[in-house]
């Protein structure tokens, strides 16, 4: 459960908190109106905030019929294992449980390590005995 001093929104970061984090996290520099772009363009939306701050964040992408992505599910890294990263999943798998119709498909790409904290909500590694490796190209 999340800790009362935590304030829990589902709209979209700032663009420029959203750099921000992205930066904590190691994630690299991107253009800003690539990321405001982005932001946009999502299907849905969960941010974590502390006094105002942006510790955390998860939004989701895709068709909004067949195809969803989980992506940008990040914490930062001082506010870690505080059950930040579980409530931005629940928040997730709610708004998935019901945009998502028999034959949709969900998929998102675990950082390394981290593969062990999707499980728990139902996603399964690849390669398996019937999927074979999951694949991405970065631009």
């Amino acid at each position: 459960m999340l800790a009362e001093k935590y304030s829990l929104k589902l709209t979209s970061p700032a663009v420029a908190d959203f750099l921000q984090l992205r930066s904590k996290v190691g994630w690299g520099e991107l253009d800003i109106n690539l990321a405001e772009k982005s932001l946009n363009n999502s299907l849905f939306h969960v941010t974590i905030f502390l006094n105002q701050q942006l510790i955390g964040m998860g939004r989701v992408v895709g068709d909004g019929a067949m195809y969803f992505y989980i992506q940008d599910v990040i914490v930062e890294p001082s506010h870690r294992k505080l059950g930040i990263g579980a409530a931005l999943m629940d928040k997730i798998e709610s708004y998935l449980n019901d945009a998502t119709k028999q034959g949709a498909t969900v998929g998102l790409l675990a950082a390394q390590g981290k593969e062990a904290f999707y499980t728990r909500y139902g996603y399964m590694q690849r390669p398996n005995s019937s999927l074979g490796h999951g694949m991405c190209k970065f631009v």
